[in-house]
């Protein structure tokens, strides 16, 4: 047991980085390791107790979408709250009778699985949806729409399985006692979901709970909120925890980041070994079922019932057409579909649904072709769309000074996307004036979080006289942007004893220099400093300029440096990188005599341009 548990973990961990590196979606790796070792080559075996492992699956899909319920935050819904409340009310019973037919009709499925596997087919799953959001860099409404779709929609999806299954393997008794389940499970879910969020959160503020045991319990919490609400109502657990996840995440929690972060690193570790084992369970003979009615039935899924089901869900909403367009297309299945199936198929076939063998397949291959559909084209079409980023490659500075604008004009003149955002309003006139793109208002408040979108941006330079609030910040938005790329100016009073420092696991890494902080820039500025571009060539290379940049000032700073490609880089003295030729260096020095009169210092903005 052990071995295998370490194949699992090893493989889905490793399939999680390929997919990274050979930039696809994740979930198709773990598929494909998951067929690899299991129907395949074997060594994953089938197994021997498929109620205890569909259990495992339920506890760790549990806990994923509860993870994804802390994600979801009520101060995105001011801005897509037709569009959500459309998608979540409209969208599933749409997509569930439209599924319906298809599956019947083309597929040649008996309207019992047919029915079931529409409702297994509702969920648009959360895994899935968010880590394409993350390499499309939507912007923020339109990821928001997808979000409370994709985590909103599967424990719905669940329900409507559960109630499905349950009316035609003989549990039910009628539709209305079907209804009068579907009621209950609702209630069970917003009430013991809402409650187990309140009350965790109430004793968490209060420090009933040491810090250290904080994250443990919270674990055990969810999965006991699972387990009492399956008591209650089966499968009503899954819209608990759900719930409760949502309740969470948007109390005011000191350590809600550190929680949620918790989670997402426990989700990735379960999703990498569900993804791996559900697939292994296939045998050959399930994969022997994909005829040319199935693919049939997959593509119309794709082209047909779910462009229909966002058309008619949307209809007359204020919802803008390029996310309609982006929603008809864009609708991943993940975990949920997977464990849901593979608990349901072979329970049908037990209640005399012979066809009900094809469920599985059917749900793999649907899972297989929408996440490689969608994950390679969810990216160009969001940008052919204008509702993503078409480059990621910028800087948002924190804090409007003389030096932060000479640098942020320095960059425009490259033609790199910069962003000044300050808290204090007469700070950013000059900003405004020279044409410079501000932001007003405090960058941590949630205000700032939904309405600030930098999704063109992957640098962060916090250029406060404040050491400590650009460490907060550094330390804040560190996920968001990649520690490697966030960034601060030095402190004050750095001592050249590294233990008397700020510890760099408390603060970004230092812009430029050591000694390149917020009263040596400033100071420079007042002394007619300015920010100077070069491109370097073989003529002129790098070593040269250097040397006589230190005949003129031996203080002189290199900033950063534009590749051939037109990427930016930030230097760091923490993290150095080496100008090659071809590349464009930004360096703060004195005023050459070789660089134009215009542009000289003399406009006012600190920027100047010099020869190699």
């Amino acid at each position: 047991m052990a071995k295998l548990l370490l194949i699992v973990l090893t493989a889905g961990l490793f399939s999680q980085w390929l997919a990274w590196r050979i930039n696809l979606p994740a979930i198709v790796m773990l598929i494909a390791g998951g067929l690899l070792l299991g129907p395949l080559t074997g060594v994953i075996p089938p197994s021997s107790s498929p109620e205890d492992l569909n259990a495992l699956i339920g506890l760790g899909v549990a806990i994923i979408l509860f993870e994804g319920g802390m994600d979801l935050k009520l101060g995105e819904l001011r801005h897509v709250r037709v569009g959500v409340r459309r998608l979540v009310l409209l969208g599933p019973p749409l997509a569930w009778g439209m599924t319906s037919v298809a599956a019947h009709y083309v597929a040649g499925l008996s309207w019992p699985v047919s029915i079931v596997l529409a409702a297994i087919l509702v969920v648009t799953g959360p895994t899935v949806i968010l880590p394409l959001l993350r390499q499309a860099r939507m912007n923020k409404e339109s990821a928001a729409l997808l979000k409370w779709e994709g985590i909103v929609n599967d424990p719905m999806g669940v329900l409507l399985a559960v109630l499905s299954y349950q009316y035609f393997t003989g549990d039910g008794s009628g539709v209305g006692n079907s209804l009068w389940h579907l009621a209950v499970a609702l209630v069970v879910g917003a009430g013991l979901g809402g409650a187990g969020g309140w009350l965790t959160g109430w004793l968490y503020r209060r420090g009933a709970v040491p810090v250290h045991l904080k994250a443990p319990i919270l674990i055990v919490l969810v999965l006991v909120v699972y387990w009492a609400s399956n008591k209650v109502q089966h499968e009503a657990g899954l819209l608990s925890v759900t719930v409760m996840g949502m309740v969470i995440g948007n109390m005011q929690l000191v350590e809600r980041e550190a929680l949620q972060r918790f989670k997402e690193n426990l989700t990735v570790v379960l999703l990498s070994a569900l993804f791996i084992i559900i697939p292994a369970q296939l045998g050959a003979q399930h994969l022997m079922v994909i005829d040319w009615r199935a693919v049939l039935f997959v593509v119309l899924l794709l082209v047909l019932v779910r462009p229909l089901t966002i058309l008619l869900a949307t209809l007359g909403a204020k919802v803008r057409w390029q996310d309609k367009l982006l929603l008809g297309w864009v609708a991943p299945r993940g975990i949920v579909a997977a464990a849901t199936a593979g608990l349901f198929g072979p329970g049908l076939v037990a209640a005399g649904y012979p066809d009900a063998d094809r469920l599985l397949p059917i749900v793999f291959l649907v899972i297989m072709t929408t996440v490689l559909a969608h994950g390679l084209t969810i990216g160009p079409m969001a940008r052919r769309l204008k509702l993503a980023s078409d480059q990621h490659n910028g800087l948002l500075i924190v804090g409007a000074s003389d030096f932060s604008l000479a640098l942020a004009r320095a960059l425009q003149r490259q033609e790199i996307e910069v962003r000044l955002t300050d808290g204090v309003w007469e700070h950013l006139k000059a900003a405004r004036m020279a044409g410079v793109p501000v932001h007003y208002g405090e960058l941590l408040s949630e205000e700032t979080e939904h309405r600030l979108d930098v999704m063109r941006l992957n640098h962060l330079l916090c250029a406060t006289e404040n050491d400590f609030y650009n460490a907060l910040v550094c330390k804040a938005k560190g996920y968001a942007f990649g520690h490697h790329r966030t960034f601060q100016i030095a402190t004050q009073s750095a001592s050249s004893q590294e233990f008397k420092r700020l510890a760099i696991d408390m603060r970004g890494y230092f812009a430029f220099a050591s000694n390149a902080n917020y009263g040596f820039l400033q100071e420079r500025m007042t002394a007619g400093w300015t920010i100077q571009h070069t491109r370097i060539s073989e003529a002129h290379g790098w070593e040269v300029m250097k040397s006589r940049l230190d005949e003129l000032d031996p203080e002189w700073l290199l900033l950063g440096g534009i590749t051939p490609k037109g990427d930016f880089r930030l230097y760091s003295s923490e993290q150095r990188f080496k100008v090659e030729n071809g590349w464009t260096a930004l360096y703060f020095a004195p005023p050459t005599q070789r660089g134009p009169k215009a542009a000289n210092g003399k406009n006012g903005d600190g920027v100047a341009e010099a020869a190699a």
